[in-house]
């Protein structure tokens, strides 16, 4: 199954709805930056948050990036997404690993321990959006549920998972989001806190197979759940040469001499998707020529 996003409503209207299922991205985001599996698990989290975060976004150029700096050994993650389920992003330290936590599952709350989320979204104004909150467990799902209570006064239910095969490769990925909108009654609310509660955990529910619509069924089936769009999703990074080439042209003449003058191949990496790539010491000449124009 191709990794997609689904968005819809629920007790009509009152609550809205985001799920995803995001294996293969999740994945591809593995052997890219070759993370250790609880670096894959809290990656392919914040990943699975930001593509359902980024499909949010009205315009087609709004940008989202969940930043995520901490004093745990896995040093930090950076997911951006955009409003067309395409996502990236990376961990400081991939090969941090750490002994199971006490409910035998990977200890991504203590791989991040104490630390801030930034949610960012650049939505086309003179300045980014910027909320921040504090990592109330570091397990991401929760920090985000208490970011969109604090910072957005949306209250959510984010619920996120990653397992992982015995190879270390990732056997399923996916999440959900669910919000009350400002018109919701008490009698909603209490209906869905409680089915919220009685569910299993995510990873569970997808370790069964089970479907972004069948989780969602699950929990909202009564409550007259109306899908309203299917979109995909896949880890994408738009690095190309190009691209690379001009920010070796900003950082300036000097610096680019220098580059010269040592008479070896610069090899740039892309921190989104691990690709490398090398500039010969006549590549660099042709850029300074380039800057004096």
């Amino acid at each position: 199954m191709a990794d997609y996003l689904i968005r819809g409503t629920a007790a009509g209207g009152q609550v809205r709805v985001f799920g995803a299922t995001t294996k293969d991205l999740v994945e591809k985001a593995r052997e890219s930056h070759n993370t250790s599996p609880v670096a894959t698990a809290a990656l392919g989290r914040l990943l699975t948050a930001g593509a359902m975060m980024g499909s949010m976004m009205k315009n087609q150029d709004d940008l989202l990036t969940l930043k995520i700096d901490c004093d745990g050994p896995i040093g930090g993650l950076t997911v951006t997404a955009d409003s067309k389920g395409n996502v990236k992003g990376y961990v400081n330290n991939p090969l941090v690993v750490l002994p199971s936590n006490d409910k035998g599952k990977l200890d991504v709350g203590g791989a991040l321990d104490i630390g801030v989320l930034s949610v960012i979204q650049d939505i086309g104004l003179k300045e980014p959006y910027v909320g921040q909150t504090i990592l109330v467990s570091g397990e991401i799902a929760e920090d985000l549920t208490y970011y969109y209570a604090t910072s957005e006064q949306t209250p959510s239910s984010v619920a996120l998972g990653v397992l992982m095969n015995r190879d270390n490769t990732v056997k399923q990925a996916g999440g959900f989001i669910i919000q009350l909108m400002p018109d919701a009654s008490e009698e909603v609310v209490s209906a869905l806190e409680k089915r919220v509660g009685e569910i299993s955990s995510v990873t569970s529910l997808l370790d069964e197979g089970m479907s972004p619509e069948e989780i969602l069924g699950q929990i909202l089936g009564d409550m007259d759940l109306e899908i309203t769009d299917r979109t995909g999703t896949r880890f994408f990074c738009d690095c190309h040469k190009e691209r690379v080439e001009k920010a070796l042209i900003s950082i300036g003449r000097q610096e680019l001499q220098s580059m010269i003058d040592d008479g070896k191949p610069v090899e740039i990496n892309c921190h989104f998707c691990n690709a490398n790539y090398e500039f010969t010491v006549e590549e660099l000449r042709g850029l300074l020529e380039r800057t004096a124009r």
